[in-house]
């Protein structure tokens, strides 16, 4: 057994997972960033500690943690994440000193793919990229069956293309990169543009008159009843992140782009338009193609990932 922690820009995901990569316990919390570095460690270690009481008779060999951001391929030190208040952290050190279990640490994005290559969509692939669209947008390379991470450990942060010169300012130093304007939390914003210009669309009545109450699913389903402040909001995001899709494939031309994070549960609602704009603009033509096609394992995958960074 193993234990698996997914630390987004949002939540802190935990699992224990078993040999056949099933997560037969689970608990969360939110991530909570204005608690600092130290205040996203206790949380971490404390949901280690409540899933090792809670299934006792378990022998946990290792915990693995994804975080969202570059880990130091030597020292495993979490040198900085965009999202989260890490920088060169000493995460694997703390956590083995307070749970006394072997700790492995990598890139969220990265667990993620080799969760969906162990377990998930990328088991028939040797080559796939998963790109994650949550709070962020994450890259997860897989060349030959084996995670790709550059001589530093840092390799796939395309969320960090530069896609929008001079545009929005983006935490890590750049503007206008591929994450603010492909992220759910993009989606987000763009629903909340629409909103505020359209009060009668009917995303005002899908968020019970609040736009506190925006989800990445708002403009989804609105533009499925035909909404044309959703439609909007939709399109905008999915013209965005198909310039990242294109960008992968151009650069990679792997087996298949993985689409994970909570909005692939919009299926080929997502993914029509999406391989749509995919063969009109890709460089390459006829022969063998790039499959589009959503994660299986959904927010699982970088649980499951995590738990077997080690193996």
């Amino acid at each position: 057994m193993r234990i698996g922690i997914d630390v987004g820009g949002t939540n802190i995901a935990a699992g224990l997972v078993n040999e056949s990569y099933e997560i037969i316990a689970r608990r969360g919390v939110p991530t909570n960033p204005g608690s600092g570095e130290s205040g996203i460690i206790r949380a971490i270690i404390a949901l280690i500690k409540e899933i090792t009481r809670e299934n006792p008779g378990h022998n946990i060999a290792s915990v693995g943690i994804g975080v969202p951001g570059q880990v130091d391929p030597e020292t495993t030190r979490v040198v900085y994440c965009n999202n989260i208040p890490f920088e060169n952290t000493k995460l694997k050190e703390s956590v083995e000193a307070a749970t006394g279990l072997p700790v492995f640490v990598d890139n969220d994005a990265n667990a993620a793919a080799l969760g969906e290559v162990l377990a998930g969509a990328a088991k028939d692939f040797r080559d796939a990229v998963l790109i994650t669209v949550g709070t962020g947008v994450g890259f997860g390379i897989v060349l030959d069956k084996k995670l790709y991470k550059g001589i530093n450990g840092a390799a796939g942060e395309l969320g960090h293309e530069v896609i929008v010169v001079d545009g929005l300012p983006c935490n890590c130093g750049r503007r206008g990169c591929l994450e603010l304007y492909a992220s759910a939390t993009a989606l987000k914003r763009y629903t909340a543009e629409e909103m505020k210009k359209h009060p009668e669309s009917l995303m005002w009545e899908l968020c019970q008159g609040s736009a506190d109450n925006i989800t990445g699913k708002t403009a989804f389903d609105a533009k499925r009843a035909n909404d044309e402040a959703g439609t909007r909001a939709v399109d905008t995001f999915i013209k965005y992140l198909s310039v990242g899709v294109v960008n992968v494939v151009n650069i990679f031309q792997p087996e298949a782009v993985i689409i994970g994070g909570g909005l692939s549960k919009e299926g080929e609602y997502l993914l029509a338009p999406l391989r749509e704009i995919l063969e009109r603009e890709r460089y390459s033509r006829g022969g063998k193609q790039t499959s589009l096609i959503t994660a299986t394992l959904g927010n699982d995958a970088g649980i499951i990932g995590a738990a077997v960074l080690n193996a």
